[in-house]
């Protein structure tokens, strides 16, 4: 895997903070991304009809001609 330099900087600067090798910071990192993925998609598909009663105009109200 190839870092740009400044992503490089900032994982070797996480990795010293935290006492951690840049392996550990990089896991890290894709875990949450992948787990944030996820959450999105659920968060999505359970709003799916979630106002099934909700009262709006029919398209020929509000087209415009």
């Amino acid at each position: 895997m190839y870092l740009t330099e400044e992503q490089r900087r900032k994982v070797d600067q996480l990795a010293d903070a935290e006492g951690v090798t840049m392996a550990v910071i990089i896991r890290r990192a894709l875990d949450e991304y992948l787990t944030d993925d996820a959450d999105v998609n659920t968060a999505l598909a359970a709003t799916f009809g979630a106002a099934p009663d909700a009262d709006a105009p029919s398209r020929d109200e509000w087209q415009r001609g």
